[in-house]
């Protein structure tokens, strides 16, 4: 884990020197808060993509009804609020990958993933100019835990009721961590 730190600081330091840096930017805190909404849901999804879709978990109670039957059933993993509810715990600690970032061609704000999925570097570090910001992005990682922390019944109840597009739903009708007319939706820049 070390050395994936390491070498991702020095993928920064070799970038940050290559590239124009803007200084630590104040820019508002409920797009920040936004876009960080967007990106944690993202990650979500992710992981509950890889979850087996064959694996199931038990759920309810053991104990016997009236009529002597069990109250339990089972359920897909990917739908299971125990294994929900840790997938949730664990991805706001991937906000350490990201940076915020000004798209070059437009100034739009972003929350910019330094290493791809498969462990490489983003690609797309010539089109973006990194905010440096006194913090060291830390804030990422606070706003993603604030948000799982207050609105981690809805995201359990949007996916266990398989709900189509969850990160819109999440961010910006159910929760209003996005304002509804905002524009700063997570975008990639256009080439």
């Amino acid at each position: 884990m070390q050395c994936l730190y390491l070498a991702l600081f020095s993928v920064f330091v070799y970038y940050a020197q290559a590239q124009s840096l803007v200084q630590d930017a104040k820019y508002n805190n409920k797009e920040l808060r936004c876009l960080v909404c967007q990106k944690s849901i993202e990650e979500l999804e992710a992981e509950i993509k890889k979850i087996d879709p064959e694996s199931t978990v038990d759920v309810g109670g053991y104990r016997l009804d009236a009529e002597g039957n069990y109250n339990h059933k089972t359920v897909s993993m990917a739908k299971s609020e125990i294994h929900l509810s840790e997938m949730m715990e664990t991805v706001c600690k991937k906000m350490d990958n990201y940076v915020r970032a000004l798209w070059k061609s437009n100034g739009t704000l972003t929350l910019f993933t330094m290493l791809s999925p498969d462990g490489t570097m983003n690609g797309d570090f010539d089109s973006v100019d990194l905010i440096q910001d006194m913090d060291l992005n830390e804030s990422l990682k606070y706003y993603c835990e604030g948000i799982v922390e207050e609105y981690e019944e809805i995201l359990i109840k949007l996916y266990q009721q398989e709900a189509e597009d969850v990160k819109t739903r999440f961010c910006f009708t159910e929760t209003g961590v996005c304002p509804a007319s905002a524009d700063y939706v997570t975008r990639r820049e256009e080439l």
